[in-house]
C-alpha cells in the first residue's frame, strides 16, 4: 500500500525532513517513506522510488509531501503529523520568523542573511536581502547561473558580499556559518570557491598553530567564465581592507584559465602576501596551502608501512574538493565519487549530514574483487553528522580491504577530532593527517 499526504504551503528544511523520514521508516509495517517538498525534481525521485500516489502528484513546489509504502502506511501517515511538529530541544530558545521582514524586526542590526531554501526560490530571497542592504550567504544549490550572475552584479553595485550559491562554508569574524569548523581567530584570511576546501585548510591551519581572520566562501561557480570571479574579487578587496588579516589564501577547484589569470594578476597588486591553491595544478594541495599560510609542515610521524597491493583505489567522498584533490593525486589508478554532487543530493540532505548516502556505493566496492584500497573523507564541524566515523565503521564491518581515511576537523568541533580518529583506528582504518596525505598513501600502495 502507498499512501501520501500533502501539507499545503508548508516548508521544512531538508534536515528536519530527513529526521521525519527516518522516524517513519523505523515504524512497524513501513517498507519505505519520505518527506519532501513538492518540487518537480523531488516528485521524480519519489516516483522512481515507488512512493508517489495520486495525492502527491497534485502537490506544488510550495507544498510538503509525506509518502509511505507498506502494510501500515496509513497509520504511519497519522503519526507523521506529530513528527513534523517536534523540534529539537536545543532550538526552542531561538528566535523564529517566517519572513525576511520579520527576521529584521527581531534582529534590526543584522548585516548578513543566510538563505537556505529550495534553489527555485533562493534568488528571490537573496535579492530581497541585498536590496535591504544585507550581505548574503546562499547555502541553496540548484540556482540557475543566470540568477547567480545577476545577484553578484547587484551585490557589486551595492558594495555587498554575495557568498554562493551553493556556499557550504564561511567563517565571518570568528562565527562559523553552515558547514564550518571551530577554529581559532588569527591573521589568515581565506577566499574559497569550495566549502570542504575551506574546511580542510582552516582546520589544518588550526592544527599547525595558526588562526583564521575570515573565511569567505564564494560558491563553486564563481571562477567560471560566466561569473568572472565577481565574489572572489570582492572578497579579496574586503580582506585587504581588514586590519586583522595579514595574508590571504585563495582556494578553488580548477577555474576558467582566463578567470584564474585575472584573479592571479589582481593578487599580485595586493599589499598582502597571498597563497593560491587551484586544485589539479601540478604539486598543489590543500595541505600545502595550509602549510604555506601557517609557516609549518604537517608531519605524519606514525605513517604505517604497508606492502603494495594489486588492484584499484575507490574513493567515496562527501566533500567535492577533497574528492577532486584525491583524484588528482591518485590519477588513473582510482575511481572517485563525489557524493555531495547535485545528482546525489536532490531531495536528500548532503552526505555530511547523512553519511549513510555512502553505504550503497561502499557495498558495491566491498563486493568488487578488483578493488584493493578504499579511500574516504570524514568531515566534522557544525551542521555535520554527530558521529560520522561510526557510520563509516559500521558500513565497513567485516571487510578485509585496506581502508584509508582523513578527518577534517578540530578538537573543538562538536564531534571532537581525537574521538573520531580513535573510532576509525580501533576498526583498523588507517587515518592520515590530511586528505592529501591519505591520497598519497593510497597511491603509493595501489597499482
Amino acid at each position: 500500500m502507498i499512501a501520501n499526504r500533502v501539507e499545503k504551503g508548508r516548508y521544512l528544511d531538508s534536515v528536519a525532513l530527513m529526521r521525519v523520514s527516518r522516524r517513519l521508516c523505523a515504524l512497524p509495517g513501513v517498507d519505505a517513506a519520505a518527506a519532501m517538498i513538492g518540487t518537480p525534481a523531488n516528485k521524480d525521485l519519489m516516483r522512481d522510488a515507488g512512493l508517489l500516489a495520486k495525492d502527491g502528484e497534485s502537490a506544488g513546489p510550495n507544498d510538503l509531501i509525506i509518502a509511505v509504502r507498506g502494510a501500515e502506511a496509513q497509520a504511519a501517515l497519522d503519526k507523521a503529523l506529530g513528527f513534523l511538529s517536534d523540534r529539537p530541544a536545543e532550538t526552542t530558545a531561538l528566535s523564529h520568523a517566517r519572513s525576511l521582514k520579520g527576521a529584521l524586526q527581531a534582529l534590526p542590526d543584522a548585516n548578513l542573511a543566510l538563505v537556505s531554501v529550495p534553489g527555485v526560490f533562493a534568488a528571490h530571497e537573496a535579492r530581497a536581502a541585498l536590496e535591504r542592504g544585507l550581505n548574503v550567504l546562499i547555502f541553496s544549490d540548484n540556482v540557475p547561473i543566470e540568477d547567480e550572475l545577476a545577484l553578484k552584479n547587484l551585490a557589486k553595485e551595492r558594495g555587498l558580499l554575495l557568498m554562493g550559491p551553493d556556499c557550504g562554508t564561511a567563517l565571518i569574524g570568528g562565527t562559523p556559518l553552515a558547514f564550518a569548523n571551530a577554529v581559532p581567530r588569527g591573521d589568515i584570511g581565506i577566499v574559497s570557491a569550495s566549502g570542504t576546501g575551506l574546511q580542510e585548510v582552516s582546520t589544518l591551519i588550526a592544527r599547525l598553530g595558526g588562526g583564521v581572520s575570515h573565511g569567505i566562501g564564494v560558491g563553486g561557480r564563481d571562477l567560471d567564465q560566466r561569473i568572472g570571479a565577481l565574489a572572489t574579487l570582492a572578497a579579496i578587496e574586503a580582506l585587504e581592507a581588514d586590519p586583522g588579516t595579514s595574508k590571504i589564501v585563495l582556494i578553488s577547484k580548477p577555474p576558467s584559465p582566463r578567470v584564474a589569470a585575472r584573479v592571479t594578476e589582481r593578487l599580485k597588486t595586493s599589499p598582502k602576501p597571498s597563497i593560491v591553491c587551484f586544485i589539479g595544478a601540478e604539486g598543489v594541495t590543500l595541505r600545502g596551502a595550509a602549510e604555506s599560510a601557517a609557516g609549518r609542515r604537517l608531519e605524519w610521524p606514525d605513517r604505517p608501512k604497508v606492502s603494495p597491493t594489486a588492484g584499484k583505489v575507490i574513493g567515496l567522498y562527501c566533500g567535492g574538493t577533497l574528492c577532486a584533490e584525491a583524484e588528482s593525486i591518485v590519477g588513473g589508478r582510482g575511481q572517485f565519487v563525489d557524493l555531495g554532487d547535485d545528482e546525489y543530493t536532490r531531495g536528500r540532505p548532503h552526505p555530511m549530514i547523512e553519511p549513510e548516502l555512502r553505504d550503497e556505493h561502499l557495498a558495491r566496492a566491498l563486493a568488487d574483487p578488483q578493488v584493493s584500497v578504499l579511500l574516504f573523507d570524514v568531515v566534522l564541524g557544525y551542521g555535520s553528522h554527530g558521529n560520522p566515523a561510526q557510520v563509516l565503521v559500521d558500513a565497513l564491518k567485516g571487510t578485509k580491504k585496506l581502508a584509508v581515511a582523513s578527518v577534517t576537523g578540530t578538537e573543538a568541533d562538536p564531534q571532537v577530532l581525537s574521538r573520531q580518529v580513535a573510532i576509525l583506528k580501533a576498526a583498523g582504518v588507517i587515518v592520515a593527517p590530511s586528505n592529501a596525505h591519505a591520497a598519497e598513501f593510497a597511491a603509493s600502495i595501489a597499482g
